[in-house]
């Protein structure tokens, strides 16, 4: 068994070489086929004032509930450097984590940030995508290709390890109908969220942006 501190180190390497694939994703030489394929840059993480500014630069659009959804077009976890993202954010996320060969983790602590449950089972962990994929299909990914949606769904600035229970609670809500039940997450997660948005350039609707708006008040120095 291996110790944490190597691994984690290895992990950050592996979640900047996804993130390298999710920039190169939002860049392309050739026309997109449509205005709502992924043409922007990755968008920092915003803090509580930016995140404002940012939310008020949003599309707000009622949502393309007609828009085709099948999950599988959308792909699964991806390997990078021998790790899968998964894998990769387990390590991120984790405490004292312990992996076996490769990067198959064997056992460490996660604190479920959305309702601060602890966690010591790697197999209990879920992996929780802040902006849904189903969320991500209604607000602007029409004109997506499958590269893209597998690109989405593996950016580890858009992932999180979560407990099952409120993954589950959860589902494909946005924050206008979900927000986690423990409210001093909040201010993070909405920024988080809005960051997604942002890079994505996805759309939101009124109610998830009154849900945002919301959870930024919950920020330090919050007006």
């Amino acid at each position: 068994m291996v110790t944490h501190d190597p691994r984690r180190a290895a992990a950050a390497g592996i979640l900047a070489a996804l993130a390298g694939l999710t920039i190169a994703a939002t860049t392309h030489t050739e026309p997109t086929p449509t205005p709502t394929a992924v043409t922007t840059t990755t968008t920092a993480p915003a803090g509580a004032g930016s995140a404002r500014e940012l939310l008020a630069a949003l599309t707000v659009r009622v949502e393309d509930t007609g828009a085709h959804y099948n999950r599988d077009e959308w792909g699964d976890w991806t390997t990078s450097r021998g790790c899968t993202t998964r894998e990769a954010v387990l390590i991120r996320d984790g405490q004292n984590v312990r992996t076996r060969a490769g990067c198959a983790v064997a056992a460490g602590r996660w604190v479920s940030g959305y309702d601060d449950t602890t966690i010591t089972d790697p197999t209990a962990v879920q992996i929780d995508h802040r902006v849904p994929v189903k969320e991500a299909n209604r607000s602007g990914s029409r004109g997506w290709t499958r590269a893209e949606r597998a690109r989405f769904y593996n950016d580890p600035a858009n992932l999180v390890a979560v407990s099952g229970r409120s993954n589950t609670s959860k589902g494909d809500r946005d924050p206008g109908t979900w927000r986690p039940p423990a409210r001093e997450s909040w201010c993070g997660y909405a920024t988080a969220y809005i960051t997604t948005k942002t890079t994505y350039r996805l759309t939101i609707d009124d109610r998830e942006s009154a849900g945002l708006v919301a959870m930024l008040n919950t920020c330090g120095g919050a007006r």
